[in-house]
């Protein structure tokens, strides 16, 4: 299978969520941009991965990432998720829906990063069977 050759895009074409750039300059981010920067420029990246590794996990971007989703799923109730549904306009609708496979794609990027292709792939596709076993039931 030939793999399809990446194309150019344009900085003014890329565009990002509100907040994003506060992510992005927030003081515990620093240490990765320093990482990005030295592995940009292709100097030693080893005192920068020291940097990370010194880091508490608390203060790390995987934990960031791992408490957003807990705030946002510790307290997942379906029969909500319903009754927000009956009572939400097309536009609302539309605005919520949106974001839902980017952010499905985000996470699966996230895991298979954190956690290799296999191990993404397994809890992609436990989710996958929990769905469709919803169903059913």
């Amino acid at each position: 299978m030939m793999r399809p050759t990446p194309q150019s895009i344009p900085i003014s074409a890329l565009h990002q969520e509100a907040g994003a750039q506060d992510l992005v300059r927030s003081e515990k981010m620093r240490p990765y941009l320093e990482l990005l920067k030295a592995h940009i420029g292709g100097q030693d990246t080893a005192p920068y991965l020291a940097t990370l590794a010194a880091l508490p996990l608390e203060e790390r971007y995987v934990w960031r990432v791992i408490s957003a989703l807990k705030w946002a799923f510790c307290d997942l109730e379906t029969e909500n998720v319903l009754a927000d549904l009956e009572t939400l306009s097309e536009d609302d609708l539309k605005l919520i829906a949106e974001p839902i496979a980017m952010r499905a794609i985000q996470f699966s990027l996230f895991a298979k990063a954190l956690l290799g292709q296999e191990a993404a792939e397994q809890i992609m596709l436990r989710a996958t069977r929990i769905l469709k076993q919803s169903d059913n039931g």
